[in-house]
């Protein structure tokens, strides 16, 4: 029975993917962007289900992959798809009237999602951190862009509306967002994971600590933290990739 608590969790957030790329097609698309911050969720707590209760389930693996392409490749190219479009009913960028077909560049996100997962089932590199951006955390960039296009004036500690604004805005930013970050999926840049292996500080300190450093800018940005954050851990990821390698050299 404990054999089915990780894929139950997992098959759930299959369904709230599918629920929002309904919604999306609906024009909901905030409650479409919490039901896939719910496949977030359960996808952090399947995998966390399965090592608690020391499952190792083949099936399991297989299933997760799946549900994965649907709720972090395929429902949020919809949404991004459909607000870059509305975004073009404002903005008018001409670029995109002469061209509308570069609207389908969102199609990068399903496309590179599915070439990750294919690779991370069978990279023996990646058991305890990651080769290229993760799946989840590449879609929640775009789940929490849309969020802060339909809402623009949230209330911050640190106001960065100013700037943020234009960017969530600009149909053609975005577009070109989805293919420049759908690039790191399988780019050969090791990332580290926020995955703990025990509750002991000094075994997951880099993950406590990064964290840490989410809530305090989600204190201070609100959600706005949640694209910024996915930002910086791109950035971190590679200043410590090139320590290492500067060490490994001089070694």
């Amino acid at each position: 029975m404990k054999n089915q608590i990780p894929n139950s969790i997992t098959i759930l957030s299959l369904v709230l993917a599918c629920l929002a790329i309904i919604l999306t097609f609906e024009g909901e698309l905030a409650i479409a962007a919490y039901l896939l911050i719910g496949s977030c969720v359960c996808d952090f707590f399947d995998g966390f289900a399965a090592r608690a209760l020391k499952v190792n389930n083949p099936i399991g693996k297989e299933i997760d992959s799946l549900v994965d392409m649907i709720a972090f490749g395929v429902a949020p190219a919809m949404l991004l798809y459909q607000v870059t479009k509305m975004a073009q009913e404002t903005q008018q960028i001409q670029l995109l009237i002469d061209y509308p077909w570069l609207h389908y560049m969102v199609f990068s996100i399903p496309i590179f999602s599915a070439i990750r997962l294919a690779k991370f089932n069978i990279d023996t590199r990646q058991t305890s951190s990651f080769i290229g951006l993760a799946v989840p955390a590449h879609a929640s960039f775009y789940i929490f862009i849309v969020l802060l296009y339909l809402y623009p004036n949230l209330p911050q500690i640190i106001n960065v509306t100013d700037f943020i604004t234009p960017i969530v805005s600009n149909p053609l930013v975005l577009l070109g967002l989805s293919v420049l970050l759908s690039l790191m999926l399988v780019a050969e840049v090791p990332m580290f994971s926020l995955k703990f292996k025990n509750m002991k500080w000094k075994d997951n300190a880099l993950a406590f600590n990064f964290i840490l450093l989410w809530f305090i800018m989600l204190i201070f940005m609100n959600i706005v933290a949640m694209p910024v954050i996915v930002i910086f851990y791109i950035v971190w990821s590679i200043i410590l990739n090139f320590k290492n390698n500067s060490k490994s050299v001089t070694a």
